[in-house]
């Protein structure tokens, strides 16, 4: 199987992977998919994720073609570096194969500009036209004209919220301030219309290439707040080179007064879907970031 015929048929990937007709190495492809990839008889090679054979039940319906439709959509935006997809069947997803490189500062500032791009290539709403998912969590997608603050808070901050204190992850005391916020959001400001965001934009959902730009991999994508892709950004430590990020971001976009105090607010989603999926280990760090936005310091630090 050479590169031609696999996107002429797609469908036969699972049979060649199941026949050993493919060469595959297992590669690092995050917490949820088994990743590996697969070089074919032409000496290209693709990235394919599939759903681990060791999970009790198989891949949600839709989980792969709502990945592949978020990373069209960001590609059809023609600015920020995305992978083509290759193969998006309900079993599995294979993308054209990244060379990984290091990270510098020019690839950093590019990807600054690129990233504001993107943003400002826009969505017709808040959602988005595909159902979507966040990790292995369904994300309510139904597209919302606004305000961003009721959306925000009913779409992406109240559903995680709940999934959190039903496993036992929060208790009452750090749900607390989560309940406040959620009461109060319109009164952070900062309300925009719908930008085109990547959605889960944490430092591990960036590939530094050996063409040296920033590959964007692994989205929720959705129309939402460009904050929020920014501020995920800034979890676990951050990327590196991320004051080039955000410099040249800004030069490229300015952002709105008080986007700083605001940054906690934002990364609460994903650290709400962290105590969702993975539970108490994440308790302290959404304890803090709602505590901190709350404050209005914007000082929070989660190092993951």
């Amino acid at each position: 199987m050479d590169l031609a015929y696999l996107r002429a048929h797609p469908e036969h990937l699972p049979t060649f992977l199941t026949h050993q007709r493919i060469r595959e190495t297992p590669v690092s492809g995050g917490d949820i998919c088994a990743a590996s990839r697969l070089t074919l008889d032409d000496g290209h090679s693709v990235f394919a994720k599939t759903w681990p054979e060791r999970a009790e039940h198989g891949a949600p319906e839709g989980f792969f073609a709502a990945e592949a439709a978020g990373l069209r959509w960001l590609r059809e935006a023609g600015t920020v570096a995305v992978p083509e997809v290759v193969v998006a069947l309900p079993e599995l997803l294979a993308l054209d194969w990244i060379e990984p490189g290091e990270p510098t500062p020019e690839a950093a500032e590019l990807f600054g500009r690129e990233l504001a791009g993107l943003h400002r290539a826009g969505a017709p709403a808040f959602g988005a036209e595909w159902p979507g998912f966040i990790g292995a969590l369904p994300q309510d997608n139904t597209p919302d004209p606004g305000p961003w603050p009721e959306w925000f808070a009913q779409r992406r901050l109240l559903p995680y919220l709940r999934m959190s204190v039903d496993n036992g992850a929060l208790t009452g005391a750090e749900a607390g301030p989560v309940e406040e916020l959620i009461d109060r959001l319109a009164e952070f400001g900062g309300d925009e219309p719908p930008a085109r965001l990547h959605g889960d934009l944490w430092p591990g959902n960036l590939l530094w290439g050996h063409d040296d730009r920033v590959w964007l991999v692994d989205p929720a994508a959705h129309g939402g707040h460009r904050e929020t892709d920014l501020a995920q950004l800034a979890l676990f430590g951050g990327p590196p080179h991320l004051d080039r990020i955000t410099a040249a971001y800004r030069e490229a976009w300015p952002l709105a007064d008080g986007w700083r105090e605001r940054v906690p607010l934002h990364q609460l989603h994903l650290l709400l879907v962290h105590t969702a999926l993975f539970g108490a280990a994440y308790r302290a760090a959404v304890d803090s970031v709602a505590r901190a936005a709350l404050s209005g310091t914007g000082r929070a630090t989660v190092d993951g």
